[in-house]
């Protein structure tokens, strides 16, 4: 069972198995904002997705279209690269790596269940409240896919190149980009016209929350992460609010 375990996570912490796992999040999202808001507006997208799809914008181009391009030739550059490891890809460690994130998303809402009282204070107030279960769960897998893109594939990563450069050592680097990141990554839940009010208590609760995402995407890899920030944010936004 040892080296079954063993297996699993050597095979899978790599670009091939991020990217498959992660790509269901990318699709669902967009067609939930689809159904949900046929109109196009965007008071459900994470703010990352805005900040990207405006870009496009500015561009001349259509966002949309243009950003399942973009996800198309990154997957063909992933492909290619991990052509040798695509011989031997094991589809039955997919649902494997979901039921691993639904772990550490437990985990994690156990962890602020017992430091922090966060929820139930943000479930007498979030304005999230008036939109529908769709959009609810658009939230989620956007959230759990956008932010996990910017702030951990490339905030940390970048960071960690930095910090390691500075510092000279690779445990020092990549403490102090889990470090940095996730003060970012607290901090940009108050920006904007969805932004909540500032609180110390929801600071620090998303601080810890980001320096957890932060730890599974160093071991574990942006899929893992990405699936269990959107499932985590499923539980706390669709169940318990």
């Amino acid at each position: 069972m040892t080296n079954h375990v063993k297996t699993y996570f050597d095979n899978t912490n790599n670009l091939l198995y991020s990217f498959l796992v992660s790509l269901p999040l990318f699709l669902l999202y967009e067609l939930l904002i689809i159904i949900s808001q046929p109109s196009g507006d965007a008071i459900v997208r994470i703010s990352v997705d805005v900040w990207i799809k405006t870009l496009f914008t500015y561009l001349g181009v259509n966002a949309v279209s243009f950003s399942l391009l973009l996800v198309a030739v990154i997957g063909v550059f992933i492909i290619y690269k991990e052509r040798e490891r695509l011989k031997s890809l094991n589809f039955s460690y997919f649902p494997i790596l979901i039921v691993e994130a639904t772990v550490y998303a437990i985990v994690v809402a156990i962890i602020s269940q017992s430091l922090v009282s966060f929820m139930l204070n943000m479930a007498a107030s979030d304005p999230i409240n008036s939109l529908s279960m769709a959009q609810k769960l658009a939230l989620s897998l956007g959230a759990g896919l956008y932010e996990e893109l910017f702030f951990r594939v490339i905030l940390v990563t970048l960071f960690i190149l930095l910090f390691t450069k500075i510092l000279g050592k690779k445990w020092a680097g990549i403490t102090a980009a889990v470090v940095l990141s996730a003060l970012l990554f607290s901090a940009i839940h108050y920006v904007g016209s969805m932004g909540d009010a500032f609180t110390l208590g929801s600071f620090l609760y998303r601080f810890l929350f980001g320096l957890i995402l932060n730890g599974i995407y160093v071991w574990r890899g942006f899929g893992v992460a990405a699936w269990t920030h959107a499932i985590y944010d499923i539980m706390v936004i669709v169940f318990l609010q």
